[in-house]
């Protein structure tokens, strides 16, 4: 499975990298197969594994800020093998030879 989440905390101004650096640690320490933007982070693996990383995160990031939001998504696709690597790889068989996004 796959859990596309991100963590904001509130009531802390417009920037807040240290109020989010416990959960990134949190985050690249659990050993499962992670990759983040500038707008969320992803993470395979299984439920119970997964979850126990977003609400450690989570608390991290509640421990330093008065309020947090969560916005979470997930996709269950079972049989789906490295579904981090897995979906990309999927779409871009989809995509003409020689396109390239800029």
């Amino acid at each position: 499975m796959l859990i596309s989440f991100t963590l904001t905390p509130l009531g802390v101004g417009e920037s807040f990298p240290e109020h989010i650096a416990d959960a990134v640690k949190i985050i690249r320490e659990s050993g499962l197969p992670t990759r983040s933007n500038a707008m969320s982070t992803v993470i395979e693996g299984e439920w119970d594994e997964v979850m126990d990383v977003v609400k450690r995160a989570t608390e991290a990031v509640a421990a330093r800020a008065p309020r947090v939001q969560l916005v979470l998504q997930a996709d269950l696709w079972p049989g789906m093998e490295r579904p981090l690597d897995g979906k990309v790889a999927l779409m871009e068989r989809h995509v003409p030879d020689g396109y390239a996004a800029g």
